[in-house]
């Protein structure tokens, strides 16, 4: 009976893990980024999981990355493994014809601390005009995402990330009153007010019977949210009816001046929470 009990608890403890998931990848190299480790591919499309688009995807293999290069043809494994996502498995079917390619859109320089932050205007998820500025005295936390993202390891982990804050911020009461999370979308098209306040009470509605009270979800016009993210240093653009992006999180303070961006997704809800803190009690940041 012991045994029993022992292999039906080990089997309730993992009924909630998704289960790993690889699918086969055809596709074509556009672009190289051996620092951050990925390459970016225009696929083929991937049945049951994803049209066909151009994405970057993650690379764990060194000699991978040192042979790939654009206008390759490629075959690889996508890996789906909960939160991340990663190809292996990849084999270079083609080599490039010397033919240009695109190599992406170069990202935009990113702002120093201490810079002040424009005053950009958006609509929140209830279909109000909001502007930067009204969240003067408070610290500011915003990131950037779009709602069809499918890559578990790019806007979802930003979302991920920004409901751990969100339900921190309702457990530490010397944050829950300082501190605003605010999420844009960089496809106004398709994130509606409608679609934001939906897709928004997916992750912030964990926090509280609240969920937006600490945490704004926006998008605006094209041109306005294009130079907001243009502001932080974030490249986006459409390509076979998807679209392609790096990803910036920004922490701005009371005086509306940026105190720190986040590059990438290696950030953690504990180590901003951390920094968050350190504002509220009026230290100076440690971070650059």
């Amino acid at each position: 009976m012991l045994i029993l009990l022992c292999v039906a608890g080990a089997a309730c403890q993992g009924v909630h893990k998704e289960p790993r998931q690889r699918f086969e990848l055809n596709g074509k190299v556009v672009s190289v980024d051996r620092p951050n480790r990925r390459v970016t591919i225009v696929h083929r499309e991937i049945p049951n999981y994803m049209a066909a688009m151009t994405m970057p995807f993650a690379v764990k293999d060194e000699w991978a990355l040192s042979i790939l290069s654009p206008g390759q043809t490629v075959t690889a494994t996508l890996v789906v493994d909960g939160e991340q996502s990663w190809l292996e498995e990849i084999t270079v079917t083609e080599q490039s014809s010397g033919a240009a390619t695109a190599a992406g859109v170069p990202e935009s320089p990113q702002p120093e601390p201490g810079v002040e932050v424009p005053d950009f205007q958006f609509v929140d998820h209830d279909g109000r005009p909001i502007h930067l500025f009204q969240y003067r005295g408070l610290i500011l936390l915003m990131t950037f995402v779009y709602t069809r993202c499918p890559l578990p390891d790019y806007c979802p982990r930003m979302s991920r990330n920004f409901s751990e804050i969100n339900t921190a911020l309702v457990k530490i009461p010397q944050l829950q009153e300082r501190v605003q999370l605010l999420t844009i979308s960089f496809d106004p098209e398709f994130d509606t007010p409608q679609v934001l306040r939906q897709y928004g009470a997916a992750y912030a509605g964990r926090a509280s019977q609240d969920p937006f009270r600490h945490w704004t979800f926006a998008s605006g016009s094209t041109e306005e949210v294009k130079k907001s993210a243009h502001f932080f240093g974030l490249s986006y653009w459409r390509e076979s009816g998807q679209i392609i992006h790096s990803l910036r999180t920004a922490l701005v303070g009371p005086d509306g001046r940026l105190v720190r961006l986040y590059r990438g997704n290696d950030w953690t809800p504990d180590e901003v929470i951390a920094e968050l803190t350190r504002l509220v009690r009026g230290e100076t940041s440690t971070n650059p």
